[in-house]
Order: structure tokens, then sequence, then C-alpha cells
């Protein structure tokens, strides 16, 4: 990526097409892109020019040709039109580290703690044994009632309920104790694979966010997007699934997976039937508590369950206090060894898109979508569903952008709120998790997220079809 990028950004340099690097270096998201400098003596014979650009010297102004001008101290005109696609490389990199690293390091000191009380109480292995007879069937190479059980069954759950912050230090748990019995250290096993996937499906119950976002943009409902995510959602994990089991050859036909896939449908089903009984404020004030209520739960049910196995503790010579900590620890080592891999995938990206090679993607899907009659209302969300694997960032962007200018309960409106909402940051999530146990090899484990990502926008355009 980094190399196609830079060999396209000296191409552009070289045939006049770029006027500055400096942009790609050191400029920010949405700053006015330079593409000319000029002496003020240029504008010597434009008198009403020269005048706006003295009167407003230091500062600047946009022009009726779309551009901007601005008058500097050394009497140097900056000509400058658009805007930078996204943080220049050390801007990328100090946000890494101040916006995404260190609150990330928060919550693996703080959930990793938590985790370490399960693993000492042992509450992991009792969790572990409850999802046995489904895990043992999805991942037939991981020994029976193994830690990561519990693990995986803690991540799947913080995002169903839409807690990313918490399903985070949980899946890095899980995939540090799957990585434990890996033959090949550098290559990603089958289990590995099985769960990122899942993982990087995203069923989710509550998309919060997703569901604040339209509000602010003034939605009628704004929680009517809710639905169609959890619809959509479901489709993309039920498609990770199977991918990953044919490529693995494994037999999801059988009486346990069919029910435990059922059981889940169900709760799903009278969960959506008794939400949707509610009012539109009733219906906003349940779904926004109920995510956070439960992650309280989950904190103190953890907390009282170690009181209550406070002789576990003593037993293997400490106790609740320094076990927290202990944990604590771990996750703050975790956080050190993914920053690397974090800075590494965010730059490569940053390079990407500021090249200009999103854009021309993203035009190039767009005209062949156009000669195949597709609707333009979703030809307009159409960004969000491709920004989305690389950036989230960049894929909220264009989610705000479709809601303000066509309106959030137009079609295009509500597909790119889906786009975002049911789909994961599909290379940063490699990198993450791939990175936290140095794994090199990540084998099939993308062209299969991507697969998914693609399911994901299909079914997509069709619930929201149906559905609005």
């Amino acid at each position: 990526m980094i190399v196609i990028s830079v060999a396209f950004i000296f191409y552009m340099l070289g045939t006049g097409r770029l006027y500055s690097l400096n942009g790609m270096v050191n400029g920010k998201q949405n700053d006015a892109v330079l593409v000319q400098e000029h002496t003020l003596e240029s504008f010597a014979k434009d008198t009403a020019m020269l005048a706006l650009l003295t009167q407003t010297k230091g500062v600047g102004f946009s022009a009726a040709d779309g551009k901007s001008y601005k008058l500097l101290e050394n009497n140097i005109v900056e000509v400058s039109e658009g805007k930078q696609a996204a943080d220049g490389i050390f801007p990328t990199c100090k946000n890494t580290i101040m916006d995404i690293w260190l609150p990330l390091i928060g919550y693996l000191t703080f959930f990793c703690g938590l985790l370490n009380l399960l693993n000492d109480s042992n509450a992991i292995g009792k969790l572990a044994g409850i999802m046995a007879p489904f895990f043992a069937r999805i991942f037939p190479e991981l020994p029976k009632n193994h830690p990561a059980y519990g693990y995986m069954t803690m991540n799947f759950a913080a995002n169903f309920l839409g807690l990313d912050n918490a399903a985070t230090p949980f899946g890095l748990k899980a995939m540090e104790s799957l990585q434990e019995i890996n033959t090949e250290k550098d290559k990603a096993t089958n289990s590995q694979i099985m769960f990122l996937c899942l993982h990087a499906a995203g069923l989710t119950l509550i998309p919060t966010s997703i569901i604040g976002y339209r509000a602010a943009q003034h939605a009628a409902n704004p929680a009517d997007i809710m639905l169609p995510t959890i619809i959509t959602s479901f489709i993309g994990t039920l498609a990770a699934l199977i991918f990953v089991s044919i490529k693995q050859r494994i037999n999801l036909v059988n009486l346990v997976v069919v029910g435990f896939i059922g059981g889940i449908s169900s709760i799903i089903a009278l969960l959506l039937i008794y939400i949707n009984s509610m009012s539109g404020i009733t219906k906003m004030h349940f779904t926004g508590n109920l995510s956070n209520a439960v992650l309280i739960f989950i904190i103190m049910a953890i907390v009282a369950y170690s009181i209550y196995k406070e002789k576990v503790f003593k037993n293997n010579n400490t106790n609740i206090f320094d076990s927290f900590v202990h944990g604590a620890k771990d996750g703050f080592t975790t956080g050190l060894r993914v920053m690397p891999y974090m800075i590494a995938m965010l730059v490569a990206l940053s390079i990407f898109r500021n090249s200009g090679l999103m854009h021309i993607l993203l035009n190039g899907i767009t005209a062949v979508m156009e000669i195949f009659g597709v609707d333009p209302q979703i030809i307009n969300a159409i960004p969000v569903a491709l920004m989305r694997p690389f950036s989230a960032g960049g894929s909220r962007g264009f989610m705000l952008d479709a809601m303000k200018t066509y309106g959030p309960d137009s079609m295009t409106g509500q597909l790119a709120c889906l786009f975002q909402g049911a789909a994961e940051t599909t290379f940063y999530v490699v990198a993450l998790y791939f990175g936290s146990v140095n794994i090199k090899d990540s084998r099939y484990t993308l062209s299969i997220m991507l697969l998914v990502d693609l399911v994901c926008v299909i079914a997509g355009v069709f619930v929201i079809k149906a559905y609005f």
C-alpha cells in the first residue's frame, strides 16, 4: 500500500498535478490543499484582488472560483483548493498515540485486571465449560474447556452490547490465550482466524454511537436504524462463520450449533419486539442505558464473585487487589506490544488516502455502479462502505456528510449509518490483534473479512429497502 501510494504521489508531483508534499507529512484532515503560490506583485493589475488580499492578510478569503487565497507576512500569496483527505504522517503518529493508544492502554489496564480476577477465581474455567459444547464444534483444534473460551465469550458479549472499549481488551486476551497453543508462533492458527473473523463481523444489538449521531442530525426516529443494524450484522456474523467453516472443513450442521444460533436469534427477536413496543423517547432512553447497565453489572458481578471466592485467592498466596494489579500490568504490557502495529497501519492508510488513490478508487466504483443502473441513493452511501474497512474516522466523516447532504431519514442517510454500524475497521483489527501476538502470516483472514464486509453491504441494501 505504501509503495504504490508513494509512487503515485511522486508521479503526481512530477506531472505538476500535485504542488506541495507538506500536507502529506505535516497537514491535518480537512486542511485546505495548497495548489499554487504567487508573489503579491503578480496581482498588481487586479486592483480588486490586491485590495482583498491586503485587507485579509494572514487570514485569507474564498473567491468565486472556489479557491482560497491567503497573503502571508513575506508577501507570498498561497492559493488553496479542496480539503486534505486525512492527517499527514506526523499528525497521524501523534494522534494514534494520544487519541487511540493512550485510551486503549486505560481500557486494557482496567479490563485485564478484571479478567485476571475471573481467571484467579476460576470463573473463566466455569464460563468456558458453559460455552464448551458450542465452541468445541467451531474451534475443533482448541482443547476442551480452554481458558480462551471464557475470554472469547466476554468479547462476543461486549461486542453484542456495543461495548467496543470493553470488547477490545477481552479480544486481545483471547488472542493471547489462543497463541499459547500455537506451534508456529508467527503464523495464525485456524482457531485464531475463526475468532478474529467472528469478532470482526461484529454482531451488535445496540449501535449506541450511530443512534447518537442520528439524534444529533435531527432524525425523526434516531433509534429506527437499530433493527436493520442487528439484522445486517447477524447476517455478516453467519457469513463469517460459514466462510471460515468451509475453508477449515468444519461441519456446522449439528444440533448444538443450529440450536445455539436459533437461541441467539430468538433472544434478539424477543428483545426487538419489546424495544419496538416503546415510544421514541422511551426507546432511546432504554437503548442508551441497556448496554451501560450491563457493563456495570458485569463489573459488579466479577468483583462480587471474587469476594465470594476469596479463599481461592488465599490458597494461591494472593488476594483480590494483588490479582487485579497483576492483570492490569499485563494489560499495560499488551498495549505496549500493539503500539508499533497500530502506528504502521494507520500511517500507511494516511499516505494511501492523501495520495488520492482512495478518491480514484471511490470514483471508479461509483462509475461502474452507475453503468449498471444502481440506485443513486445507494451509490451516494457507498463511500462509507468502502472507507469503513480502512478508517473508522474517515467513514464516520462520510456518514455525517451523507446525513447532512441528503438528510438522516433519506435512504442514503440510513444506508450510510447502517454501513458504519454493521461493519468493522478490518485492516486496523487485523493489525491490532495479530500484532498483539507477533503473528506475521495471517493466511486467509483478511480475504474472508473483506468478503464478509461485502456481504454486509449487499445485505444492508436489501434490509434498508425492506424495512423502510
